[in-house]
């Protein structure tokens, strides 16, 4: 099962170090049988790109927690068998699943990393990202404007770079 995991760049460059994303259980977001049954009219790329964009905006609450990391949202996509994910997020979360292995750094396929153009924008998102929680319309605004910005895809190899 393809599997979107969010991360940092610092994230990113510990996944290259230990060859591993982990300690399991991890929480990702993935196309789920609920996905499926919510968007019925949608194709399996649009599905991905639904789990993708949850896994971005999750990518804001780790920068969040981590002031110091570049204000760039990292998403991993990665394949994982299917019997190392388990979904129970229903409607609430229909993209939502864990993970319960650690995932291998020979199981990411690609890497999806926010623009160097994107940056103060990100910020924006994670400082308002409180707010945004706790009902303010205009914070929401700003956290949901992040999403303007399209992650750019890059293959296996060229995460190093990104990190370094």
């Amino acid at each position: 099962m393809r599997v979107y995991l969010p991360a940092t760049l610092p994230g990113l460059a510990d996944l290259l170090r230990k060859a591993e994303i982990g300690p399991a259980p991890l929480r990702a977001f993935a196309v789920t049988p609920t996905l499926r049954e919510w968007y019925a009219s949608g194709d399996l790329e649009e599905l991905e790109y639904v789990a993708m964009t949850q896994a971005a905006r999750a990518s804001l609450r780790l920068l969040a927690a981590d002031p110091d990391a570049p204000r760039r949202r990292v998403v991993l996509a990665a394949d994982v068998p299917d019997e190392n994910v388990g979904h129970n997020g229903g409607f609430s979360e229909p993209t939502v699943v864990e993970v319960t292995e650690p995932v291998a750094l020979s199981h990411v396929v690609a890497g999806h990393v926010d623009d160097l153009l994107a940056v103060s924008d990100i910020a924006k998102a994670v400082a308002a990202l409180s707010a945004a929680d706790s009902g303010d319309d205009d914070a929401r605004f700003v956290v949901d404007g992040a999403e303007g910005h399209e992650l750019l895809w890059y293959a296996t190899q060229e995460l190093p770079y990104l990190a370094g």
